[in-house]
């Protein structure tokens, strides 16, 4: 049977976090998926196998967001476009705008390129809050879709993460509307839940080092932590975003994901009460100011969102289960 008209999807970075949780949501929503991945003979990717309707629905390509020819072989026969794939830097990058910024803002571009040359109309953009929260001066409201970092005070603040975010969908924007194409992007925060993946990615290793009470995986322990705002969002409730500005008519522009603020403190006490035995922070250093942002555009278009405990006890169990943590 000839799949819908709509329901032929691309999604790049397929196996990664974001990825992988996307899949999983179009494949139970009936869409065909093409899938990029570095190597899909590669284990590290046999989580995608293993997915409901996957050997039906679902197609690996090998591709690299440098390489066009192999993105656009991916995308040729698709109705649209969600491109999650984007480098997440180690602790330091000898040089950032070789090894950052140039794979985020070219990866992008050949995505879109891509696009434009197989007349694909619709593309939704992973983008960050990164892109959105690095300014002079924080207001006194929440930020919404109409902030955009700063790229001189990032580049100031050698934050090449939010530097890149900011230049490839600042970038992104410029192409689409000079090709007519439907860009959509969605900004979440820090994105925690459940991990399909083995591997561990950027955002889950932040909570994995709350729990182990480690600066980095191997590190000393740290008796400290900074009692910071935390804006956080489940990845499932991501993917369920993703699709939905993909589906509605009416989305149009960027769109900023986010579900609970709370202080480092306050997350401690929630995981303390389901698994007390784990190293936490044991004193908290208050900060200067704080981060607070709306997903108000979005749940306009009819998103919600699951409670944190939902999502952080079912981040620890992943962990657990995966072997990254031991049994509290």
């Amino acid at each position: 049977m000839a799949a819908q008209k709509g329901k032929i999807v691309c999604v790049t970075g397929a196996g990664g976090f974001v990825g992988s949780w996307l899949v999983k949501h179009l494949l139970s929503n009936n869409y065909t998926v093409h899938g990029t991945v570095r190597n899909p003979m590669d284990e590290k990717n046999g989580h995608l196998k293993k997915l409901e309707k996957a050997s039906e629905n679902l197609k690996l390509f090998k591709a690299d967001l440098l390489d066009y020819e192999s993105l656009r072989a991916a995308i040729v026969g698709c109705d649209g476009v969600f491109h999650t794939a984007s480098p997440v830097p180690p602790s330091s990058v000898p040089d950032p705008e070789v090894e950052l910024i140039k794979p985020a803002v070219d990866g992008t571009l050949n995505v879109l390129k891509a696009c434009c040359e197989v007349d694909v109309k619709k593309v939704v953009y992973v983008s960050s809050v990164a892109a959105i929260s690095v300014i002079p001066n924080r207001p006194d409201r929440p930020l919404d879709e109409t902030f955009w970092s700063d790229q001189e005070l990032c580049r100031s603040n050698n934050d090449w993460y939010c530097l890149s975010k900011t230049k490839a969908e600042s970038e992104a924007w410029e192409f689409s509307k000079t090709n007519g194409i439907e860009f959509l992007s969605v900004c979440p925060t820090l994105i925690s839940g459940p991990m399909l993946q083995n591997t561990i990615n950027a955002s889950s290793l932040i909570l994995i080092k709350l729990l182990r009470g480690f600066i980095s995986l191997g590190a000393e322990g740290y008796e400290e932590l900074e009692n910071r705002s935390r804006l956080i969002v489940d990845v499932r409730d991501l993917a369920d975003a993703l699709i939905l500005v993909y589906e509605k008519p009416e989305a149009n522009g960027r769109y900023i994901c986010t579900s609970h603020e709370i202080r480092s403190k306050e997350l401690v006490e929630i995981l303390k009460k389901y698994y007390p035995n784990y190293n936490y922070p044991k004193k908290f250093i208050e900060p200067k100011g704080k981060l607070s942002a709306t997903s108000q555009k979005l749940r306009e278009l009819g998103w919600s969102y699951r409670p944190l405990e939902e999502t952080l006890v079912d981040s620890v169990e992943s962990y657990i289960e995966k072997g990254i943590l031991g049994k509290n």
